[in-house]
């Protein structure tokens, strides 16, 4: 999500980008048509694209593609799986690394590590897009980049109680954060019906994030205080409560991780989808998806795209041959 970006991450991440596109980088590419689906829109050919923000881009998971290198969007993101499990027509992938609701239907995003502005994710729609898949939200009004900064400075303050909780609710006792993840729903809505406006024929789904903290407990991976991630879990839980709701108000249908990451939290050790408090190059950026929540997050959207289905094996996280991604 990484919407605040203090220099010190910013320039790990800029390092960290640097390093995967010199190791493990994957060119854009196109071919003819490919198969169609037989699993969504009746079996007719799919055209994909997806919107979203860096748990939908896939920071540092290799590899990273460089159209914009600034973006850090991975070939092995949840869009890409997907793509190559329902073999679409055409995939176009213009997730980005801290998008806030605003980049995708209203101004150029600045990217993470600069470099050109790309245009608003939603002009990769038209009338012929058939799915579209958004995740969005959690860079708006600060919401997790200044938690995950605030928490971990203030960790050591008082280790046992909820220092960063403290620290997010003003003088007349409201609790800031809570506030803004409840506030962050209008936002969703109107790009929800943009969406509808530039894609009218369209199947939108809007992606909740997974866990990040786990429903109980602390762990070494994560640099909070123990009262705080009790608190932590009630911040995401009201962001996905405000995405199912502006889901619900548009037409969009919802995609609920949360409990197919249950046991996958950033405390779950081999078992995480989420990586914690420690940027890993070429694994993941600190409190963002590995490739097995990528995985994770793509397998549980297609149960719910297909009506319960278990995701096809060994298929390759991008479009198959014919697809064309940009």
């Amino acid at each position: 999500m990484t919407s605040t970006r203090p220099r010190s991450l910013r320039s790990a991440l800029v390092g960290a980008a640097a390093l995967a596109l010199t190791l493990g980088f994957a060119p854009a590419a196109s071919a003819a048509p490919s198969a169609p689906s037989d699993v969504v829109a009746g079996g007719e050919p799919i055209d994909y694209v997806a919107l979203g923000d860096s748990y939908s881009a896939g920071p540092l998971v290799p590899a990273q593609r460089p159209d914009p290198l600034g973006c850090l969007r991975s070939t092995n993101n949840y869009p890409a799986f997907l793509a190559g499990y329902f073999r679409v027509r055409s995939y176009v992938d213009v997730t980005c690394s801290g998008a806030q609701t605003a980049d995708l239907d209203r101004r150029r995003q600045e990217t993470i590590v600069p470099g050109p502005k790309p245009a608003p994710q939603i002009d990769a729609l038209s009338a012929e897009t058939d799915l579209v898949t958004v995740g969005i939200g959690g860079n708006d009004r600060k919401l997790f980049g200044s938690m995950i900064e605030v928490c971990e400075a203030v960790a050591k303050l008082d280790a046992k109680g909820a220092p960063c909780r403290r620290h997010f609710t003003n003088r007349r006792g409201v609790d800031t954060k809570l506030r803004d993840a409840t506030k962050i729903q209008a936002n969703v809505a109107r790009v929800l019906r943009a969406v509808a406006r530039r894609a009218p024929a369209a199947e939108v789904y809007v992606v909740g994030y997974p866990r990040l903290l786990p429903q109980r407990g602390t762990c070494k991976a994560v640099k909070f205080a123990a009262g705080d991630y009790r608190w932590g879990n009630r911040i995401e839980k009201r962001l996905n409560r405000s995405l199912r709701r502006a889901a619900a108000a548009t037409g969009a249908t919802y995609v609920n991780l949360y409990p197919a990451s249950r046991g996958h939290d950033a405390c779950a050790g081999k078992e995480a989808w989420i990586n914690g408090s420690t940027l890993r190059p070429l694994r993941a950026a600190n409190f963002h998806p590995f490739l097995r929540g990528m995985r994770g997050a793509a397998q549980e959207i297609y149960r719910r795209l297909t009506g319960g289905r278990t995701a096809p094996g060994h298929v390759v996280a991008q479009p198959p041959l014919g697809s064309t991604i940009r």
